[in-house]
């Protein structure tokens, strides 16, 4: 069993891909949701954050540091969530593969210890299906990287249907990672869009993908939740209530809480008991090590973390790195070019 301990769970800045949207429309009222959903003080926290990390979020050197002080020997780095899925063709398609290009050169400065995940413009499928084939076949990916909702529609939509079919048949990562929250207003104070809120958008993004059925039609699709999946296994005991006792909500084959099972987590949950409980609900094959790196909202003591959950030690083995590495050594990807 490897002794590896693998974050699952990194942050990748992309200037160039900021670059192809300025100015546009899209981009414009992405930033005023953003405005709403936040008080003027989270704002100016945030601004200050991203202006303070901006080298650890582009520079492998400062990444590679981090990793080696937090005891991380592999990260999986995806795009700051940056979807833009209100792009149309022509610039969905540059904004994916200039981001995805990014990753993987980046990844391929320090190709034993960082394995990339990119983005899709999921709001266009069969462009996300190109584009995922490119990413995993073509740069060497590990998968991608979504949202929670896309442009206002479901990632349990039907139309994505498509792109899980071929990341089921590339074996690729799907890592939900919310951005941003639905509740908006109500949420915009003491940074409960933060908080509170991006929990909720993973709740309901993974049991709309659970109710709606989509788990059934692809069993192999390697689904990897942040954040612990959100408040969705806390509470899982109401779903499989209402599945048992409500015919109008079984769009599933079986019980809501068997899917946890089918999912994978990370163990970004900040407490030890939060973290043996995860185990408990979804199992210790299915959960997997979070960082964050290098947001606030992270953790910088990840192994501390997991070993005061005081799991045995088969467990402890499986979440620090088992886990990630099975995951990711199934991915029918190209080899990772060599940086020169």
């Amino acid at each position: 069993m490897t002794k590896l301990v693998v974050d699952f769970h990194g942050h990748l800045a992309v200037p160039a891909a900021d670059e192809l949207c300025a100015g546009a429309e899209g981009l414009a009222a992405e930033f005023a949701a953003e405005q709403r959903a936040h008080a003027p003080e989270s704002l100016a926290a945030n601004r200050a954050q991203l202006s303070r990390l901006r080298p650890k979020l582009t520079d492998v050197r400062a990444r590679l540091a981090d990793l080696d002080a937090m005891g991380v020997d592999i990260q999986v780095v995806g795009p700051m969530p940056m979807h833009h899925y209100w792009a149309g063709d022509d610039l969905a398609q540059r904004l994916a593969r200039t981001t995805n290009e990014a990753v993987a050169a980046h990844c391929a400065q320090a190709p034993e210890r960082l394995c990339g995940l990119g983005t899709v413009p999921l709001q266009h499928p069969h462009l996300a299906v190109e584009l995922l084939q490119e990413a995993v076949t073509g740069l060497g990916l590990y998968g991608i990287s979504v949202s929670t909702s896309v442009d206002g529609r479901e990632l349990a939509d039907p139309a994505h249907d498509p792109v899980w079919a071929k990341a089921e048949e590339l074996g690729a990562v799907v890592f939900v990672h919310p951005w941003g929250c639905s509740l908006g207003e109500r949420l915009a104070v003491h940074y409960l869009g933060n908080t509170v809120g991006q929990p909720v958008e993973t709740t309901v993004a993974l049991s709309r993908l659970i109710f709606g059925g989509t788990l059934d039609r692809f069993p192999g699709l390697k689904l990897v939740a942040a954040h612990g999946g959100g408040y969705l296994p806390t509470y899982i005991g109401r779903s499989d209530h209402a599945w048992q006792v409500r015919q109008d909500t079984r769009g599933c084959a079986h019980p809501p809480s068997t899917y946890l099972r089918r999912m994978w987590f990370d163990a970004l949950v900040y407490t030890p008991r939060g973290l043996r409980h995860l185990v408990e609900e979804a199992g210790a094959d299915r959960v997997v090590l979070g960082t964050d790196h290098p947001f606030d909202m992270g953790v910088e003591d990840p192994v501390a973390r997991l070993d005061a959950a005081g799991l045995d030690p088969g467990a402890r083995a499986a979440i620090a790195g088992g886990n990630a590495m099975d995951l990711l050594g199934t991915v029918r990807r190209a080899p990772t070019p060599t940086h020169h």
